[in-house]
């Protein structure tokens, strides 16, 4: 305690550090919010090692980074996902509810969550087959859980992790989607050119969409859930689907590069979001380091610029205002502009690479909104 404290009475000396202690928001365990404070605060939340299980692209844990402060590094976050011999796992994916307060993120092997205000890991599990790249409804109440490029998807509760019920497409379980009317989940497989629409009321497969070109790798669905738009093996670009009919609409290639060696994923064009305003849809192109925007309002999308980037991209997403790009680069780029405008670094300077992020706000003590791993349209009114 500093000197000049010393020489206070002893109740005031307890009032005068609890003061101090408040100020400089020792209060709060993780990002120094107060009830006071009730300013939005934007932040994205990273998960790694999101590249593999590569600790070169930061390391391992989940690192929080300030959206309105630059994209400055904020912390790391322990969490698990840890083999038998203590080594991090790949991580596969994350999603976050501001109904739950509550962030979970899968490995290979295990989902595990934490609380979003004390930052405890609440919970981790492994199920059968192993876990991939999930999906949360909007009330935060259930995870659509796939294996791990097996046959089936269990669902999960997302609050204790047991299994509610499990649904068997049988199509090398991969990428999940909950729709935001709560109505729908879409269940892609990397072995299979059919979606797999699953009723959430009934938690069952309801019917499929398809067959693409291929299997199906990266995926989008608009916020009217009337439309797809999927990557699938062989494709630098991608299709267009109907998500009312189940039929293919459109096959989009990109113009004016080649497609050659890629350093992960196997195929041309892993990664594709669309902006939230559903204007643009922007696509991941590995061998040449380059994200392409296409316009959106027409249809077909039509290609209009391309945009150069620090590595291989194999993942994009957006924020949640449709200000910023975020490919799994580290690079953020603005939408408007079409600009690099900074690149995720941690606490020690290296470059953070990862394919799941999930951004989240703030307002005192608790989140208040969540976005989503996907680049998911939000247009939702006809």
């Amino acid at each position: 305690m500093p000197h000049a404290l010393n020489r206070l009475p002893i109740r005031r000396r307890i009032i005068a550090f609890a003061v101090l202690i408040a100020a400089n928001g020792w209060l709060h365990t993780g990002l120094a919010f107060s009830d006071e404070q009730p300013a939005t605060r934007r932040f994205l939340y990273v998960a790694l090692p999101g590249i593999r299980n590569y600790l070169e692209y930061g390391g391992h844990g989940l690192v929080v980074f300030d959206i309105d402060a630059g994209h400055k590094f904020v912390r790391r976050i322990k969490t698990g996902g840890l083999d038998e011999n203590q080594k991090p796992r790949n991580v596969k994916g994350i999603c976050a509810s501001a109904a739950t307060n509550r962030v979970h993120i899968s490995t290979t092997h295990t989902l595990m969550t934490l609380d979003l205000q004390s930052e405890a890991l609440l919970w981790e599990k492994s199920y059968e087959g192993g876990c991939d790249r999930m999906g949360i409804t909007p009330d935060g109440k259930a995870i659509y859980l796939p294996s791990f490029e097996k046959d089936h998807w269990h669902v999960v509760d997302a609050l204790s992790g047991d299994v509610l019920a499990r649904i068997d497409p049988k199509s090398g379980a991969h990428n999940t989607i909950c729709g935001l009317n709560g109505k729908e989940a879409y269940l892609a497989g990397l072995k299979s050119p059919l979606l797999t629409v699953a009723d959430v009321a009934t938690r069952s497969a309801a019917r499929t969409a398809g067959p693409f070109g291929a299997s199906i790798r990266p995926f989008t669905v608009n916020g009217r859930q009337s439309l797809v738009f999927v990557n699938v093996n062989e494709l630098l670009g991608f299709e267009v689907g109907d998500l009312v009919t189940g039929k293919r609409l459109h096959r989009v290639e990109v113009a004016g590069f080649q497609t050659g060696p890629v350093k992960r994923h196997g195929c041309p064009s892993h990664g594709i979001g669309l902006t939230p305003d559903e204007r643009e849809l922007w696509i991941c192109d590995a061998h040449n380091s380059r994200m392409h925007v296409f316009d959106a309002t027409v249809m077909p999308p039509r290609q209009v610029a391309s945009i150069e980037v620090r590595e291989q991209p194999g993942w994009v997403t957006f924020s949640l205002d449709g200000k910023y790009a975020y490919p799994s680069t580290g690079d953020v780029i603005e939408v408007a502009g079409r600009k690099i405008i900074a690149g995720l670094t941690d606490e020690t300077g290296t470059p953070v690479h990862s394919e799941k992020m999930v951004e989240v706000h703030w307002q005192g003590q608790r989140a208040a909104r969540t976005g989503d791993q996907f680049g998911l349209g939000r247009v939702v009114s006809k």
